[in-house]
């Protein structure tokens, strides 16, 4: 047997020892390039020929025996494509091209590096043993121990009698220990033989089998659980699964169980299809424990959106539960848009081509109180044609549908709709303004059944069977931009931006025909120039009215806006087509409508404030207000809000009785914030609090705590949730209230999607009635 010093290598290779390519070539020369670094993540694969690569080895000594084997000692370094063996003695087998390393075994092939007593590595087929080992991943979260790993693909480890954890090196929060682990980094996924979950190395629980994913790849499994306490529900815990069914469609199933009402299954579908993407959401409770009379209890929405072939948008929203009590007797986050106390049913066909599209529209609801019975459309067909420049500065267009209007109410009519809408316009613009001249012929007719409908109501005495109504509409806008350098408040820019609008409608007696999609519109700034006060074509409001107003936004010398001030009202030329817009008081004395006014502020990016009011100028009081003030530092926010709303006004605003729902109208005030407590924990809350009833709405609190592979966080809420008597008539209602403790948990770099209730500042619970929402809205 020779000894060879380091110098003496390069000398002694040709005469020590002999191999092919695919085996060890001792090589001291600095000049060959330097390998990756053994914890560095290597992106790009290992190439298909990695094994027929040289296998280069330095060492400070060399004991060789020629053609048996090399011996070599002293800071032995291996390396063969990606991979890096580092060890203090490093045998190579040549006839078997085998290397068997031993003492302070390092490795790494850009995938995993581990600290090992020994490694077998046979450089011809890339199979690699490491024993009595720590390892780590190195391009996604994972390590662990193990008395034995063997690689046996190349990204295919079997790892015998280990453990493997997300958290970092010297942080022991959770692990999975198995008596076998076999890892599959091209699948990104772990399958685990006789595992125990261990928190702080005591076990929690035990299962014969478990499979989790290591990286992004969607794996079927359990997902993490929550648990809660509430005055409703009593104790309630939730465990989803994930099910992953195929690459286009997945599906999550939550086992829901409520102490006081039984077990709940919720599950959502999603799926990806030539048609588009959508969802399918359900609930089911059989046999609800709480009220027995109601039986199963089921909701369920479906959702879609997609474009086919360029040209074909398709739009579903269809959302049905058991029984009108649904909401207010179930949490249910998920389940349909509910405002105005109706789910919405809807699915609409579009086909858009340059110039012209078409649409099939169908719509219903499912009403889920007295007080409202909404029309359905079976179906609406529409089709509107643009023809923009038809002339220089002249451009068409056409708005046409034809509506099928139909009710479930006793005493209302149905109807059918056939309306085309035929427009010139006259746009003029520059860099500093802009003036808009738009002239409209409205022709609408009407076939109403009034088979069974009730004449001598005042509502409907009028109504007619038949009826055509054509009204020409002429709308004309300017508005221009100034601008100026100030000094009065800085270094700013200011703008002045007035703008006008004439609108003239003829007055036509519309009684004959009942409203069927129509409700009036919000009067704030930006509706003072809209053309119409009512969605829907039912009531086309009279007009001769100028609308008048301007805004006034300030810029710094980085030409960020700060500020915004927008105010205007109209100036009715004609009395009487203001007098019919208010229902309740129709002798209004002046020609002139309430001020709108809307505010922006943001004062060096930590100091925001939105406002807005309508001033009523004839009765001298305030419909409508709503303020908000935020202020933001480096670890939060707090912020404060209220909004008013006179009864009135809501009165003139929908079509239906609103004495059941409140007695004074809205006043209610808001105080919301958010701290980083530290970089692990942070907090949050909101209160909100109702002046006309003189009672707490809601409050909500809640603690988070999230490390580098683990998180917990704790809520508590109150929420109003009915009044025990008649708090509209009489003084001794009693408010109830709902209170709810939840916490939730779960691991963080196995599949995990960390959601906003696990340590998100600003975010709210999707639980909560009341929310975060942004104060300003500048154009930064």
């Amino acid at each position: 047997m020779q000894s060879f010093s380091r110098t003496l290598l390069a000398a002694s290779i040709s005469t020590a020892l002999y191999v092919s390519t695919t085996q060890a070539e001792t090589i001291t020369d600095s000049s060959v390039q330097e390998m990756p670094s053994i914890d560095q993540c290597l992106i790009e694969p290992a190439a298909e020929n990695e094994t027929q690569l040289p296998a280069h080895v330095e060492s400070d000594r060399l004991e060789a025996i020629n053609g048996d084997k090399a011996i070599y000692s002293g800071d032995v370094k291996v390396t063969q494509g990606n991979k890096t063996i580092l060890a203090d003695n490093v045998t190579l087998h040549q006839q078997e091209n085998i290397v068997v390393a031993e003492g302070n075994v390092n490795f790494s092939d850009g995938q995993i590096k581990s600290i090992s007593d020994r490694a077998t590595n046979n450089l011809t087929t890339d199979e690699m043993t490491l024993e009595n080992t720590d390892y780590e991943f190195l391009c996604e979260p994972g390590r662990g121990e193990a008395v034995y790993i063997a690689k046996t693909g190349k990204a295919v480890y079997e790892i015998e009698d280990g453990s493997i954890t997300s958290c970092p090196i010297g942080d022991n929060a959770w692990r999975l220990r198995a008596s076998s682990i076999d890892v599959d980094q091209n699948e990104e996924q772990a399958t685990f033989y006789n595992p125990r979950f261990e928190i702080q190395s005591v076990p929690v629980f035990y299962l014969p089998y478990l499979t989790v994913p290591i990286g992004d790849t969607r794996k079927t499994g359990f997902l993490y659980p929550t648990v809660s306490y509430g005055s409703k529900d009593g104790f309630e815990t939730e465990i989803p699964v994930y099910w992953n069914l195929a690459p286009n469609y997945d599906l999550e199933t939550t086992l829901k169980y409520m102490e006081k009402r039984g077990t709940q299954l919720n599950s959502k579908f999603r799926y990806l299809s030539d048609l588009g993407s959508g969802n399918i959401k359900s609930e089911y409770l059989p046999d609800d424990k709480k009220f027995r009379d109601k039986s199963d209890r089921w909701g369920t929405q479906w959702q879609h959106t997609g474009i086919f072939k360029e040209a074909w948008l398709f739009e579903t929203d269809y959302s049905k539960v058991s029984d009108n009590d649904y909401f207010t007797d179930l949490s249910s986050s998920s389940i349909g848009k509910r405002e105005d106390g109706q789910l919405l049913q809807e699915g609409k066909a579009t086909y858009r081509s340059q110039n012209w599209n078409a649409s099939v529209l169908v719509r219903d609801f499912q009403v889920l109180s007295d007080y409202n019975q909404p029309y359905r459309l079976m179906p609406q067909v529409e089709y509107d044609y643009y023809a923009p420049k038809v002339m220089e500065y002249l451009d068409f267009d056409m708005i046409s549908h034809v509506s099928l209007f139909d009710t479930d109410a006793k005493g209302k009519p149905s109807a059918t709709r056939v309306h085309v809408e035929p427009g010139f316009t006259i746009p003029i613009g520059n860099t500093w303004g802009t003036w808009t001249t738009e002239a409209r012929l409205l022709g609408t007719y009407y076939q109403q059944d009034l088979h069974g409908v009730d004449t001598t109501i005042d509502e409907y005495k009028d109504l007619e069977e038949s009826v055509s109504r054509v009204i020409p509409e002429f709308r004309s806008h300017a508005g221009i931009v100034l601008e100026r350098g100030t000094t009065i408040v800085g270094n700013y820019t200011q703008t002045l931006e007035p703008q006008v609008q004439y609108l003239y409608v003829p007055d036509k007696d519309q009684n004959n025909i009942g409203l069927y999609d129509t409700t009036l519109l919000q009067t704030d700034y930006y509706g003072l120039f809209r053309s119409r006060k009512y969605s829907g074509v039912d009531r086309i409001a009279a007009a001769n009215q100028v609308s008048y107003g301007a805004s006034s936004r300030f810029f710094d010398d980085e030409y960020k806006e700060r500020l915004n001030i927008s105010f205007g009202q109209i100036f009715y030329i004609d009395k009487e087509t203001k007098q019919k817009l208010h229902i309740n008081e129709p002798d209004k004395d002046s020609n002139y409508s309430s001020w709108a006014i809307e505010a922006d502020f943001n004062y060096d990016d930590y100091l925001f404030y939105h406002g807005g009011v309508q001033y009523d100028v004839d009765t001298s009081a305030m419909q409508l207000a709503n303020s908000t003030i935020e202020y933001r530092f480096a670890d939060g926010y707090i912020q404060t809000n209220y909004r008013y709303v006179t009864k009135e006004y809501i009165e003139d605003t929908v079509d239906f009785d609103v004495g059941s729902m409140t007695k004074d109208g809205i006043s209610q005030a808001g105080l919301l914030g958010a701290y980083q407590i530290s970089p692990k924990w942070n907090a949050s809350a909101q209160y909100f609090y109702d002046l006309t009833t003189k009672e707490e709405l809601e409050w909500l609190a809640r603690l988070n705590y999230k490390s580098d592979c683990w998180y917990i966080g704790f809520t508590y809420s109150n929420q109003l949730n009915g009044w025990k008597g008649d708090y509209i008539n009489t003084s001794n209602a009693t408010p109830v209230y709902e209170n709810n403790f939840a916490v939730n948990f779960g691991i963080i770099g196995f599949g995990t999607n960390l959601g906003s209730d696990s340590g998100a500042i600003g975010e709210s619970s999707s639980d909560n009635s009341l929310s975060y929402g942004r104060p300003f809205f500048l154009n930064n």
